[in-house]
């Protein structure tokens, strides 16, 4: 897969996550796989009872604003968690 692809499988699901870091152009979709990985942690807050429906309505759109920065190729940190780097 190539890097814009990689990054697109990222976001989809937690296997699409999988897949992107073991087949996919783990160098250039790097970024898209880190933010991925730091939204779908920080998702997990979202089981709090009353805080976490708000938690999940902001992990949502991080989610689509890092989907919508891998269709169009370009490398912008989600806001709040997106300067949390987990793979280097």
């Amino acid at each position: 897969m190539d890097k814009r692809t990689t990054g697109i499988v990222a976001y989809i699901t937690l296997i699409g996550l999988i897949v992107a870091v073991c087949a996919g152009d783990k160098e250039g979709a790097k970024f898209h796989i880190n933010q991925a990985l730091v939204i779908w942690l920080f998702g997990l807050l979202s089981v709090i009872p009353c805080i976490g429906q708000i938690w999940a309505i902001f992990i949502f759109i991080c989610w689509v604003m890092g989907l919508i920065a891998a269709i169009n190729e370009e490398e912008k940190p989600v806001p709040l968690i997106g300067g949390i780097t987990l793979i280097k």
